[in-house]
Formats: C-alpha cells, sequence, structure tokens
C-alpha cells in the first residue's frame, strides 16, 4: 500500500477518536534488509494495513504489534532470525478512555470532576433529568437522562471504556450489572458495602445462573483501600483504582483484599463492613 495511503487511513482513524498503532520498520539487516521503512497500521477489531514484508516473522510481530496497543504503550521491539535483525517501532496513537458513570447521585459529582481533570472521556447516565443534566455535570461530556438497561446495551461499549456502577438502588444495580457483564469494557466497578455485594451476586448466580468467576472481573466493593468514607474520598478511591489498572500499577483493589479475606473489614475504623 502507498505510504500516503496508508498515512491518510492513519489520519482518519485518530480523527475518529479511535485506537491505532502505527508500525514502522526502522532498523534491518540480513534477510530483513529490504523491509526498511516499510510500516503498517494495527487496530483492536479489524485487520491490519500495509505490509512489513518480514515473511515468517509478519504474524508474530502483528500479533505483538496489537498486544502492545492493546496496552497503549508505545514500544520498540526487536527480532532476530538467522543471524538478521529488524527492530520495529510501535507508535500508539492513544485516544481518551471513556469514563461511563451510571448513576448521577452524590458520588457520580467528584467522580465526574476527577474523570475530567484525569483527562477521561467523561459520560454520565441516569434516568431522573433533575439529576442527569448539564446544569449538574458540566465538566461531564455527555450527559444522558435515559432508561439504564436500554441505553447500556446499545451504547458503544468497548476496551476503553471503565464503567462505574453507583445507581440509586440494588435494583438497578443488578439491571446495569447484567448489561454490562459481557462487554468488553476494561473495567467494571459497583459501589456496594460487603453485605449488599454478596447479595447482589448470590442473586445474580441464583436467579440468572452468573458463574462466579464472571463476577470476578467485576469491582466491588469499589476503589482502593484507603478508608474511603465520603463521596468525594470514594471517588478518589475509584478513580484510583481505575488509574492502577489503566497504567497497570501495582496496588491491590479493596475487591481483591476481600476475596482474599472475607472477614477484612471495609473500614479500617469499624468492626464490619
Amino acid at each position: 500500500m502507498p505510504t500516503d495511503s496508508l498515512l491518510d487511513q492513519l489520519l482518519e482513524t485518530v480523527e475518529a477518536g479511535e485506537a491505532v498503532a502505527l508500525v514502522t520498520v526502522v532498523k534491518a539487516s540480513g534477510v530483513f534488509s529490504e523491509s526498511l521503512g516499510r510500516r503498517a497500521l494495527i487496530w483492536l477489531d479489524r485487520p491490519p494495513v500495509g505490509d512489513l514484508d518480514l515473511d515468517r516473522l509478519d504474524p508474530r510481530a502483528l500479533a505483538d504489534a496489537r498486544q502492545s496497543l492493546a496496552n497503549r504503550q508505545t514500544e520498540l521491539l526487536t527480532y532476530q532470525q538467522a543471524g538478521s535483525q529488524v527492530e520495529l517501532f510501535i507508535e500508539v496513537q492513544r485516544r481518551p478512555p471513556t469514563l461511563l458513570i451510571v448513576g448521577a447521585g452524590h458520588v457520580a459529582l467528584p467522580l465526574a470532576q476527577l474523570g475530567k481533570l484525569l483527562e477521561f472521556n467523561v459520560v454520565v447516565l441516569d434516568d431522573r433529568p433533575r439529576y442527569a443534566n448539564p446544569e449538574r455535570f458540566p465538566m461531564a461530556d455527555r450527559v444522558l437522562a435515559q432508561p439504564f438497561r436500554k441505553t447500556l446495551r446499545e451504547w458503544p461499549i468497548d476496551y476503553d471504556t471503565y464503567i462505574v456502577l453507583v445507581t440509586r438502588g440494588h435494583s438497578h444495580d443488578v439491571e446495569c450489572l447484567m448489561e454490562v457483564i459481557d462487554s468488553p469494557a476494561r473495567y467494571i466497578g459497583m459501589i456496594g458495602s460487603k453485605r449488599r455485594v454478596k447479595g447482589v451476586f448470590e442473586l445474580l448466580e441464583r436467579e440468572q445462573g452468573l458463574a462466579p468467576a464472571k463476577l470476578d472481573r467485576v469491582y466491588s466493593p469499589i476503589g482502593l483501600d484507603i478508608g474511603a468514607e465520603t463521596p468525594t474520598e470514594i471517588a478518589v478511591a475509584v478513580m484510583a483504582e481505575i488509574i492502577n489498572l489503566y497504567r497497570r500499577g501495582r496496588a491491590v483493589p479493596l475487591s481483591d483484599a476481600l476475596r482474599a479475606n472475607r472477614r477484612l473489614p471495609l473500614h479500617p475504623g469499624r468492626s464490619n463492613g
């Protein structure tokens, strides 16, 4: 493919807000020498475009490049084969991740503020127009006063989506979780006490037939274990947990700590959660 055409596709993808990686052969020797300067475009959801001309090494190189894109990490990859060497520069064109806040109550407001401060694309969803409106959430990119289930079912959730369930009640949590549990979202977090979360999970296992392993991807109780209690503190804990996942940090989510030790109090200063 001509370089101009490939770069036009790159520009179109970036302008559309989609994640893409440009792969360039920056060093090549031996049998790879003719590949120097070749380029390819990699997406997560479609076949690559371009030809690196690396013969049998092509499938491995393209798979590694796609993994770099999935990790949102620009990298320099080096391969050696039969005395020859090639280096690929994987230039990841990132787009802002989406923070989808389901529920527009007390925790949602500081969540939206922190999400925007951290350069997320912030979307707030609630079925109550008096809560879900631009006046209440002027920092949000979109505020949706729409039914939970239908909106979540139709929303374009992808790997760059981080979903926080902070609805006003148990029944809405269950509805929303059922709509997103099988989505490709990078993060699904649900607010609630240990008792409430345990009840929701048992209900889903019993009435919906969900396997416990499927619920393991849900971060609930939500946030890092910093002893958060106020809405703003909870929002800080949640965004810290999201950044920890986004940047591949080493902090332990509260939900993981509780799975390892169910006797662990949700709040350090209290005897129960």
